[in-house]
């Protein structure tokens, strides 16, 4: 990283001292902390399209166990979560960390952001999750926000065994011994790596959409999805 992108983000911390906040209220902050559930849980080690906020002030930027996708500037800007670091990021992340990979405008309104940093004092602890529910700041689903739950024994006309690609279509076999083609673009193939994810060796079909003709195909695995699926104009 630059010294002149750390230099900003250094200078970025400094112009936010504890005296500019406006006093925060939680419950408050509780409210506006929704729109961070679309990509954030709180539940520990629990990854979505953002990390976990479990745990996370009083951490280096750029840090969580088990996530891997922070951008390379919030990797190197050497600083802790605190108030002043949360605020200068909920105000502007693109401007405090250039190339961040965070899709989020900011914050205009200090008392917006004040009220929200001082949610997150509590919520961002290590525990602090269940705290701010037990304390009725937010509903206990807000844990996992947007996370699936485990699927657990999913029925064979669920359970892929078999996919073969042919033409413009995808052919796929389920448990209960039927071939269902599928028009290419509307199957999107994923991967589940945790354990909200499909045993090993065997994909999920799950609809997706809301016309009834668009599925998703969950994998375990990048080594599943290779196993699975083939080019193959025969039926196996």
């Amino acid at each position: 990283m630059s010294r002149s992108v750390l230099a900003l983000a250094a200078l970025t911390l400094l112009s936010f001292g504890v005296d500019a906040f406006a006093e925060g209220d939680a419950r408050r902050g509780a409210q506006a902390y929704r729109a961070c559930v679309a990509c954030h849980a709180l539940e520990p080690s629990l990854h979505l399209s953002g990390p976990s906020l479990d745990g996370f002030m009083g951490r280096m930027a750029g840090t969580a166990e088990g996530f891997v996708r922070f951008s390379p500037g919030l990797k190197d800007a050497g600083f802790s979560w605190n108030a002043a670091a949360l605020d200068g990021w909920l105000k502007d992340p693109m401007g405090m960390i250039p190339g961040t990979y965070m899709m989020f405008r900011g914050i205009d309104d200090p008392q917006a952001r004040a009220d929200l940093v001082a949610f997150l004092e509590i919520a961002g602890q290590p525990g602090g999750g269940r705290k701010v529910v037990d304390e009725g700041l937010i509903p206990a689903g807000w844990l996992r926000a947007g996370a699936p739950e485990p699927i657990g024994d999913p029925p064979p006309e669920m359970r892929v065994t078999a996919i073969r690609h042919c033409g413009d279509s995808y052919f796929i076999t389920t448990d209960d011994g039927r071939e269902t083609p599928y028009w290419e673009k509307n199957i999107r193939l994923k991967i589940d790596s945790v354990e909200t994810g499909p045993p090993s060796g065997v994909a999920l079909i799950l609809g997706a959409g809301m016309g009834g003709d668009r599925f998703s195909v969950i994998f375990s695995s990048l080594a599943d999805l290779d196993h699975l699926v083939t080019e193959s104009c025969e039926a196996r």
